[in-house]
């Protein structure tokens, strides 16, 4: 299991182990992280489970493809931190992580 901080733009945290191969999104819906829908299931239909990604966790969560960064035209807030977290696999290098929920997803 792997220790992820889900910390919204008002200041909540909600802190889960989340086993590695799963992606963040089915991590958070599983865990009952409010600010995290999820509303396609993962199958890059929506954008739903926008997060922002550290800068200093972007190496270990890598770059958004193509087709992701076109599902992020839909976001609101997107910026050059921002992910799907439902394309996001989750690994032992994550240990730790805090994701950062955008304001619109309260």
């Amino acid at each position: 299991m792997v220790s992820v901080r889900y910390k919204d733009q008002d200041g909540g945290e909600s802190v889960i182990d989340a086993p590695e191969g799963t992606n963040l999104m089915e991590a958070a819906v599983r865990n009952g992280v409010a600010t995290i829908e999820g509303e396609c299931g993962g199958a890059l239909a929506c954008a739903t489970c926008h997060v922002y990604i550290p800068d200093a966790w972007r190496a270990v969560t890598g770059e958004p493809s193509e087709d992701e960064q076109e599902m992020l035209a839909f976001g609101i807030g997107v910026d050059t931190r921002s992910r799907l977290s439902c394309q996001i696999k989750v690994t032992a290098a994550m240990e730790g992580i805090t994701i950062l929920t955008p304001r619109s997803q309260r």
